[in-house]
């Protein structure tokens, strides 16, 4: 399927590593041109790198998401290489760690940190880009989102953030403003994802039992997906064949969450 992608110039942030990082090789297999941002300037060298070598340019900008300028900062950079803005994957986040304490004794700080690196980075790179992409008359925003985000369940301070960026993707796609300026706002909501270095690869390093225990149990497809599989969905509701696809919370989880 041809997605209508040549050219178009793309932000992924935390495109560096893991799910961006396939994100961004995925937009560049489209023939986008791939900015990514991250804060380790040696993986950003590298993934540019396998960027340029699918035939499109790469521009790296190291950035810090948690600090509030960096949106600005970001995507100004972007527009000065290249004159315009058309997709943003709002991928960068996290979940704040894990804890075992009763949920009233977790510090506030905890909750706040994963707020910020979820939902406030996804505004502040949102809010930025929006002039860019009314500019264009052609945008394409995502957000990668958890499952958790959609129905409940796991870290409450994680869930929350997450939750709050799939609300601010879904009611700015209900903006008609907006919409009708061709910019559409979508999220991917994910389920188990494993890669190297991520929790889920550091639990199955950890206990390998109880790992292939949650997977035979937990997970309808007995495996955990990849960041190619997430970043296959994520080329398409980016693309021209995806023009009706605004306001959207897609599961990819391999059936593992459980509301429709």
């Amino acid at each position: 399927m041809q997605l209508g992608l040549k050219d178009k110039i793309a932000l992924v942030t935390g495109g560096s590593y893991g799910i961006g990082r396939a994100i961004a090789l995925a937009l560049a297999d489209e023939g986008c041109h791939v900015a990514i941002s991250a804060r380790g300037s040696e993986r950003l060298e590298t993934t540019a790198a396998e960027i340029r070598a699918k035939g499109v340019p790469a521009l790296i900008i190291p950035a810090d998401a948690m600090e509030a300028e960096s949106a600005s900062r970001v995507v100004g950079a972007v527009v000065q290489k290249w004159g315009r803005l058309q997709i943003l994957v709002n991928n960068v986040g996290g979940g704040g760690g894990r804890d075992t304490r009763p949920v009233e004794e977790v510090p506030e700080a905890k909750w706040t940190e994963a707020y910020q690196r979820n939902a406030l980075a996804a505004q502040r790179f949102t809010l930025s880009a929006i002039p860019h992409l009314r500019r264009a008359k052609w945008g394409r925003v995502v957000a990668i989102a958890s499952t958790q985000g959609k129905e409940g369940g796991g870290r409450p301070w994680y869930t929350m953030a997450k939750s709050a960026e799939i609300s601010m993707m879904k009611t700015l796609a209900l903006n008609a403003d907006l919409a009708r300026s061709g910019i559409t706002f979508n999220s991917v909501a994910l389920g188990r994802v494993i890669f190297d270095g991520n929790e889920w690869d550091h639990f199955r390093l950890e206990d390998p039992e109880r790992f292939a225990r949650m997977l035979t149990q937990r997970l309808p497809l007995g495996r955990a997906g990849t960041p190619e599989e997430v970043a296959a969905v994520v080329a398409f509701v980016c693309s021209e064949r995806a023009s009706l696809l605004n306001g959207a919370c897609i599961a990819v989880d391999g059936g593992e969450s459980y509301s429709f």
